[in-house]
């Protein structure tokens, strides 16, 4: 039968008129995979079995405040620290995830897959997010309450899988068309069905918490090392925001696992996956059969490289509310232009060698420019010397906002002496025209001159520090870039989103 079907299938991409020999390999191959698993008697028993004794819930409202349907496929993904079915000793010598669970969304993803099915975007949103919540039902009292602002991790508690939505659309302007609920257990299983998954670090990270504790370079993980791996908050100062940066790279990592490995390919692998992932996940009431193959068939033309990943921008990390302790704060602009640019559908990451923006094309800036290298060619690693929680990745977003080629991974600095006031930029001296650049848009900085240090320069964050000047200050004129670098460095696109990363930039290295 499989036969039978397959002109048919492979009709498909000459309507789409998708460039390029191999991507025309690897879709036909994975249509013939999906044909099978879809027309053959084994793969609908899967689906048909999995389907009825799928864990449904009505977490898709109604009503007109819903944000327009935009033509794409926007999925709520969330993972909770359900504990339910596993037992108490594999939960603390295993997982090492002792206590009871929060009934709140540990982990929080919007992952929209394109309507033209050539793209997928991920944007992490922080658990401790002060947002709008809706008004509704409380779940334990069956009152009604009113809107208010609250912990964005908390309206699954106050209200189910709906109130998680409707939060999210309300504040994101997203409109959520599927939502998919993964507990310990669904994520432990997806991961050892296929076998495991690769990640890579280029330090040890170690969290006693979690149980973390990995060695420098690439490790393969099992379905409990990955939990631990995604689950650490405590290997530096970082906290969540680390954590998500992580779980972002390991989502990468799976994209790639699933599309090496041949399981998107071999209707008998893929079909112990779906059945092992099926079973383990919550979805909304309207992902029926014919939705989770139409999902699947998204899913197969996707690597890693065709993956935007990003995280909603911040303009504080310890903000303090009465009743609800620290809650992080949205930087309002650029959380604004974020979800604008979701919602249109364009890309967040850009080429590596785009060209000038449009405002640098135009013409010198009316600021004083110091060096002649832009700064899309100054590779910065950023390090938190002041011990402030959070201070890491906003000197790293502000960094790559003006321009810079952030690393995007910050980390504490080393050293137990006492925490940094003053901020500094550790450079090599053979690197001296492109270190005015960055002292350009730092002018507080000390600057601290290392021989050996290599063309990457580490920005040590002090508790003084302040944000770059505008981009424009720090830009070099269009004369100047026609100057050779001293050592090439990656481009920004100049409609590149902050902070945001493809999947190849944040997987290992093949």
């Amino acid at each position: 039968m499989p036969h039978q079907r397959q002109p048919a299938r492979l009709s498909a991409p000459a309507r789409r008129r998708r460039p390029g020999r191999r991507r025309w390999g690897r879709w036909a191959a994975g249509t013939l995979s999906f044909a099978v698993l879809a027309t053959s008697c084994g793969g609908w028993a899967v689906l048909n079995g999995v389907g009825a004794s799928l864990d449904r819930v009505d977490a898709i409202g109604g009503g007109p405040d819903r944000p327009a349907d935009d033509g794409a496929s926007t999925f709520l993904v969330v993972g909770t620290d359900e504990r339910a079915g596993i037992p108490e000793s594999t939960l603390k010598d295993v997982l090492h995830a002792g206590g009871e669970s929060c009934h709140c969304t540990d982990t929080m993803m919007v992952v929209q897959l394109s309507a033209d099915r050539g793209r997928a975007t991920v944007v992490s949103v922080p658990r401790d997010s002060y947002v709008d919540i809706p008004a509704h039902q409380d779940l334990a009292t069956g009152r009604q309450v009113a809107a208010a602002k609250g912990k964005i991790n908390a309206a699954y508690g106050m209200g189910g899988a709906p109130l998680a939505v409707r939060t999210v659309e309300q504040n994101t302007g997203l409109r959520i068309d599927h939502y998919v609920e993964v507990n310990f257990l669904a994520f432990v299983s997806t991961v050892d069905a296929l076998g495991g998954v690769e990640v890579c670090t280029p330090k040890p990270l170690k969290d006693d918490y979690s149980g973390l504790d990995l060695p420098a370079g690439t490790t393969r993980l099992d379905g409990a090392g990955a939990l631990r791996y995604v689950r650490a908050r405590h290997v530096d100062g970082s906290s969540d925001l680390g954590r998500m940066h992580r779980q972002q790279k390991f989502l990468a990592q799976l994209l790639r696992r699933a599309a090496s490995g041949g399981t998107l390919l071999d209707p008998a692998k893929l079909t112990g996956v779906l059945d092992t992932v099926l079973r383990s996940v919550k979805v909304d009431k309207g992902l029926g059969n014919a939705e989770l193959l139409d999902f699947a068939g998204r899913l197969k033309d996707l690597s890693a490289s065709d993956a935007d990943f990003a995280t909603v921008p911040l303009s504080e990390v310890d903000h303090q509310v009465p009743g609800w302790g620290s809650t992080v704060l949205w930087d309002e602009k650029g959380a604004a232009a974020l979800f604008e640019a979701v919602r249109a559908g364009r890309p967040l990451t850009g080429a590596a060698a785009a060209a000038p923006s449009a405002a640098a094309a135009a013409g010198p800036s009316a600021s004083p420019v110091a060096g002649t290298i832009p700064p899309a060619q100054v590779r910065v690693q950023v390090l938190n010397g002041a011990g402030v929680q959070g201070l890491g990745f906003r000197v790293d977003a502000e960094l790559r906002k003006a321009g810079f080629a952030t690393t995007g991974t910050p980390s504490n600095a080393p050293g137990d002496g006492p925490a940094a006031t003053r901020t500094v930029i550790r450079y090599d001296p053979r690197w001296d025209e492109s270190v005015k650049t960055l002292a350009a848009a730092l002018p507080d900085a000390e600057l601290d001159p290392v021989p050996g240090l290599g063309p990457t320069f580490q920005v040590v964050a002090g508790s003084g520090y302040r944000a770059p000047a505008d981009p424009a200050a720090s830009s070099a004129a269009p004369a100047a870039r026609a100057a050779a670098p001293e050592k090439p460095g990656p481009a920004a696109s100049p409609t590149a989103v902050a902070g945001a990363e493809s999947g190849s930039e944040i997987s290992c290295p093949s």
